[in-house]
């Protein structure tokens, strides 16, 4: 099982999402927890580490957790649980140096992302947030 958590920012119909460099997939932003770390100290840290904004732990607001396989090329028994939060942010979105581009992405890029990130695009397509 690969823990990990994401955090949603939709503006405009269209989500947030992170390609690290040396990869060739999008990802909704965050990463894997370290150690004993809560979701919310994951996030804050994952978060300010990708895109250099700190977020508002006051507004942090949990959206949903996902399972699925971790997509092509990865062992069978490879699992990626996703809990996704929302949250405000300060400062401006900008990719740090292990990001390589950030996009806004409708569901029509769906097939762009991973298992895990698809099923959270569905959800926010069946809630009328996602465009």
């Amino acid at each position: 099982m690969i823990d990990t958590v994401a955090w949603v920012r939709i503006e405009d119909g269209r989500i947030l999402c992170a390609r690290p460099r040396g990869k060739d997939v999008f990802y909704i932003p965050g990463g894997k927890r370290e150690g004993a770390e809560s979701d919310l100290a994951t996030l804050l840290r994952e978060i300010e580490e990708e895109l250099t904004v700190a977020l508002d732990p006051a507004s942090v607001a949990h959206v949903g957790t996902y399972e699925a396989p971790l997509g092509p090329g990865a062992p069978d028994a490879a699992v990626v649980r996703m809990a996704c939060y929302t949250a405000d942010y300060r400062g401006e979105l900008t990719p740090s140096s292990e990001i390589a581009e950030v996009a806004w992405f409708c569901y029509a890029d769906r097939a762009a992302v991973p298992p895990v990130d698809q099923l959270l695009f569905d959800d926010l397509r069946a809630a009328g947030s996602l465009a």
